[in-house]
């Protein structure tokens, strides 16, 4: 025994500096790899043991090795799990997991994982519209969910942007998807001047407060919002602190300049001037070879048509002033480039702070934001701040609140419509100099009127001053029951004043000036239980059952006066009369029951039924009341048994849903017969507005979607698809009937529609390590037809687009271009038998195409090195058309007048044999230049949205300066373009109307922005 116990001291001995040498310090600091910020809570795993430890509120973490390892995991959830080998001092970039199925996403009234989900629902994070130069988050959402699709009206700021989730839903009600902001349905009705385009609300949400945004697509995931979620649900969720967590403060700053994306190409001088000589010429010979005023040659035709035109209708020397010969270029105005602001400035600045207590957890932010848009008086400016507090009384009972307050300005320009907008100024001979040469002053002798003066003698202001913000008190009253009440408002004032001088288009000769009250308030209130019982380990049940209820409050006054003696006070005191004035007011409400339940069995078989019963104010009470149902099944095949150990997939669930949800987004009072009041000179009286339509009621979309949901190797390859299909009954429709009954039409429950397609998102790990680089794709295809209106013809945009029976919704509907005639240069077009005429009024209208695309989709690449990172978003879109309104003036070779002529203009047809699209050029005998398909282009266009470059200060030298992280970036958006429309293909004259869209008349293009920022965290 002696001998044995010498053998182990022995032993001992010899191992003991192998054993002390096992004991070893290890320390490091954890971030994350694309914004630089430290992580806390990061777990710090010795590989092969069991020791462990986790990161502080630094992200720095700090153990001592006790056993042989040579190896360190690091996960975190909403991470990629990451191993090195042990090191002196390990610093570890965490990248972002593609695919979480922890990831905890929003729901209506509560949250789930999304692992759970059984719904079609889009979750996207705040990060990803963070510090972008956009004026509304909305812009930012372009590519970033399969489904959805973001359209700007123009380049202009401020405008209403149309949204749609899977199609339109709509013919007269709106197809707007309802918007929640943290459990509060929030304003986003235009309250602006009905003589502009439509303005944003959603404007006044600070991107850079945003912590998620999720979609709601299909019926399940909708319908919890009933009778408001046919045109789908987006949910955004702002920033909270965290209990338990130092306060940490973080700073913004980005500046960046803008200039237009894409421009049509206006001649100058010397080509307007070939053009024109090239269009008498062709007058000339036409008259003379068809003998129709019996000249004895061309040349004498020429001269007496060129003398003609002089004299009685356009002498282009009358324009030139100061230039001896309008022709020599001595003058040559470039009026597209007067539009825009070169180089228009943008500069942004938020900060915030966020921490908490083991009680209290809050979140402040104050922002500043001053954007120029690239056509010139147009302007866009806000301020505000947020603060979200959340706090514990108790283990059962806790409280909060969310609140925002903002103001913001707008100067804004004219309708694309409207000869004061600076987009008409192209319409201007480019031989017409800015400024009389001899006053010095600006020069009112031009083709139309000169839109500099507006641009110097008007404005239009529009002030928002808006707060919205909801409270909380939580209860849990048992261990799996727990109540949830909520009160919150939307309160939005708009204040908008103009102001048309002496001088100007619109207020000439006497002055024009007014201003526009509007207030609009809402009240929101939402009660619910949420129970989750204990039913077994096999068993998981969660059920929410509650009310809501929604007041809207909306008043307006305007009032007008002209008369101003000079333009040196241009608010309404400087008016001598009052020409009109005006007050309305109105109130709709909204009273719901709603019920869901979610049940799982042994987490893999998944069902989920909800209910939501809904009042409306806007409805007759014999139809007040919708019940909205859907229901909906998962099943997660990976968790089988004959799957579970399987080497390439890592997860697949298949899905299924159908529900119905109803729209209610007509105004009010569409079920009364209305009057309004007469306003003729001293003979008061009342007028027939509006015709009853008592048996008004919802319009219903029932939709059932189908989808799965994947993971290969690990979700290295990971992404889901869903075909839907969605059918839109009793529609919600301005009827025509007769004219004799003194009205155009009536709102009635007429028709059917529907929307079906499929979405597929593909997200990709391709390289993982210190150089990583993730792909995610998407890619969504639409079918909308009008199913039945009974033979009913909704036109929209001018009559050249309509709603008709088994087409699209808003398909353009004009005279069929088919070429040029080779022989005489003469348009062709189709006649009813399908043939080529010259003759327009042989010409039948028909369906030449559609604004609604066929597919959508997107395509974003993030690479990561050391300290460096890169994302490039490409999205695209498929399939429709675009209808160059402007074009019968602008590019129709003199045929509507002596416009300034687009560039391909030049290719027109000028001798027998030309083959060419470009109709002869003429004065007298023009061809070619009425609506038809000639100016109707294919819309398609892929686009780089997004390039932003990054790079991460290293730790050693932000801790130098107090500061967490430290990242400067530089950004880029729409930088290149292709496409083969002649401007830009992301335009539309009509925002907002569900009819009429894919017209461009003159519209701004959007702006290709360059910012460069810095996030600071300390």
């Amino acid at each position: 025994m002696k001998r044995s116990f010498g053998l182990a001291i022995v032993f001992a001995l010899l191992w003991a500096p192998s054993i002390q040498a096992q004991v070893r310090e290890l320390a490091g600091k954890i971030t994350d790899a694309k914004s630089g910020l430290a992580l806390e809570g990061v777990t710090v795993q010795l590989k092969g043991s069991t020791q462990n430890t986790i990161t502080l509120a630094d992200g720095s973490f700090h153990i001592t090795i006790q056993t042989p390892v040579s190896t360190v995991i690091f996960s975190h959830t909403g991470y990629e799990e990451q191993e090195a080998a042990v090191g002196a001092n390990m610093n570890i970039a965490l990248v972002p997991s593609v695919s979480d199925l922890s990831e905890v996403v929003v729901v209506g009234y509560g949250k789930s994982e999304k692992r759970d989900l059984t719904g079609s629902i889009s979750h996207i994070k705040g990060s990803e519209v963070e510090n972008l130069p956009v004026a509304s988050f909305e812009s930012g959402l372009q590519g970033k969910a399969a489904g959805l699709n973001i359209e700007s009206g123009s380049g202009k700021l401020g405008q209403a942007i149309k949204v749609r989730i899977r199609g339109t839903s709509s013919i007269s009600a709106s197809s707007q998807p309802l918007y929640v902001v943290d459990g509060l349905p929030v304003i986003t009705t235009s309250l602006s001047d009905g003589t502009n385009e439509e303005t944003n609300p959603l404007v006044d949400l600070n991107p850079n407060d945003i912590e998620s945004i999720e979609v709601l697509k299909d019926a399940s995931a909708a319908a919890i919002y009933g009778a408001r979620a046919a045109n789908g649900v987006i949910l955004v969720t702002t920033k909270k602190g965290k209990m338990g967590k130092k306060s940490t403060v973080n700073v913004n700053l980005s500046t960046g300049f803008s200039n237009p994306t894409r421009k049509k190409g206006f001649m100058n001088t010397q080509q307007y001037a070939q053009l024109y000589d090239q269009a008498l010429l062709n007058d000339a010979t036409y008259d003379f070879n068809n003998g129709i005023s019996g000249y004895s040659s061309i040349t004498e035709a020429l001269e007496s048509l060129t003398s003609y035109l002089n004299t009685y209708y356009f002498n282009p020397q009358d324009y030139a002033l100061g230039a001896q010969d309008w022709k020599s270029g001595e003058i040559n105005t470039n009026w597209e480039d007067l539009q825009y602001n070169k180089n228009a400035q943008t500069q942004q600045a938020d900060v915030s702070v966020s921490g908490g207590t083991d009680k209290t957890k809050f979140y402040a932010s104050g922002f500043y934001n001053k954007q120029e848009a690239i056509v010139i008086n147009n302007v866009f400016q806000r301020y505000g701040g947020r603060l979200n507090l959340d706090h514990n009384i108790s283990d059962k009972v806790s409280i909060g609140f969310n609140l925002a307050l903002n103001r913001s300005q707008l100067d804004r320009v004219s309708h694309d419509n409207a000869f004061s907008t600076p987009g008409q100024m192209v319409a201007q001979l480019p031989f017409s100099p800015t400024h009389d040469p001899e006053t010095g002053k600006l020069n009112p002798y031009t083709l139309y009127a000169n839109g500099l003066f507006d641009a110097q003698f008007s404005f239009e202001k529009q002030v928002t001053f808006r707060s919205f913000g909801n409270a909380y008190a939580n209860i849990d009253i048992a261990p799996s029951l727990a109540f949830r009440s909520e009160l919150g408002a939307d309160i939005l004032n708009l204040y908008q004043e103009y102001y048309s001088g002496k001088e100007s288009t619109d207020g000439k000769p006497l002055g024009l000036g007014g201003n526009l009250f509007s207030q609009s308030a809402s009240l929101n209130t939402n009660n619910y239980f949420t129970f989750s019982p204990s039913i077994g380990s096999d068993h998981t049940l969660k059920a929410t059952a509650g009310m809501s209820y929604l007041q809207n409050d909306l008043n307006q006054s305007a009032i007008q006066g002209e008369g101003y003696p000079s333009d040196a006070i241009k608010n309404l005191s400087g008016a001598t009369d009052i020409v009109s004035g005006s007050s309305t007011g109105a109130r709709y409400s909204f009273l719901s029951y709603f019920a869901r339940a979610n049940y799982a069995l042994l987490d893999k078989y998944l069902v989920s039924a909800s209910l939501r019963a809904d009042g409306s104010s806007r409805f007759s009470p014999e139809n007040r009341y919708g019940l909205f149902p859907a229901a909906s099944i998962g099943w997660i095949l990976s968790e089988e048994s004959f799957l579970r150990n399987s080497s390439f997939l890592s997860y697949f669930k298949l899905r299924a849903s159908y529900g119905i949800t109803g729209n209610a987004e007509i105004g009010e009072n569409g079920f009364l017969g209305l009057y309004q009041v007469s306003n003729y000179p001293s003979l008061p009286g009342y007028v027939p507005n509006q015709l009853p339509s008592k048996d008004l009621r919802w319009e219903k979309t029932a939709q059932a979607d189908i989808g799965a949901e994947f993971g290969f190797w690990n979700n290295r390859l990971s992404g889901e698809i869903d075909l839907y299909h969605k059918k839109t009954t009793d529609l919600l429709l301005n009827v025509n009937i007769p004219s004799s009954t003194g009205f155009s039409s009536i709102l009635e429950n007429l028709g059917k529609m529907e929307n079906k397609g499929v979405e597929l998102t593909l997200n990709s790990r391709n390289l993982v390590g210190k150089f990583s680089w993730n792909t995610s794709f998407n890619i969504a295809y639409n079918k909308n037809t009008v199913l039945d209106i009974q033979g009913q013809v909704i036109e929209s945009g001018g009559g050249l687009q309509r709603a008709v029976d088994n087409q699209p919704i808003g398909v353009f509907y004009m005279q069929h271009f088919v070429g040029v005639d080779p022989e005489n240069g003469d348009a062709l077009y189709e006649d009813a038998d399908g043939k080529p005429t010259s003759a327009y009024q042989d010409a039948v209208r028909k369906v030449v195409g559609k604004a609604l695309p066929d597919f959508t989709g997107a395509l974003t690449n993030t690479l990561r090195y050391a300290n460096f990172d890169l994302s490039i978003q490409f999205n695209f879109v498929e399939g429709n058309s675009i209808f160059n309104a402007g074009g019968i003036y602008s590019s129709s070779s003199f045929g509507n007048g002596y416009d300034n002529q687009t560039t391909d203009q030049l290719n027109g047809w000028k001798q027998p044999g030309d083959i060419t699209n470009v109709p002869r050029a003429g004065m007298f005998y023009s061809t070619g230049y009425r609506n038809s398909s000639r100016w109707l282009y294919d819309g398609s266009y892929i686009r780089l949205r997004n390039l932003v470059l990054g790079y991460t200060l290293p730790s050693s030298i932000t801790g130098r300066w107090k500061m967490s992280s430290a990242r400067f970036y530089l950004s880029g958006m729409n930088l290149l373009t292709f496409t083969k429309y002649i401007g830009d293909p992301e335009v539309n004259t009509y925002v907002l109307g569900n009819i009429s869209g894919g017209q461009d008349f003159f519209s701004i293009p959007q702006a290709r922005t360059i910012a460069a920022g810095v996030n600071i965290r300390f």
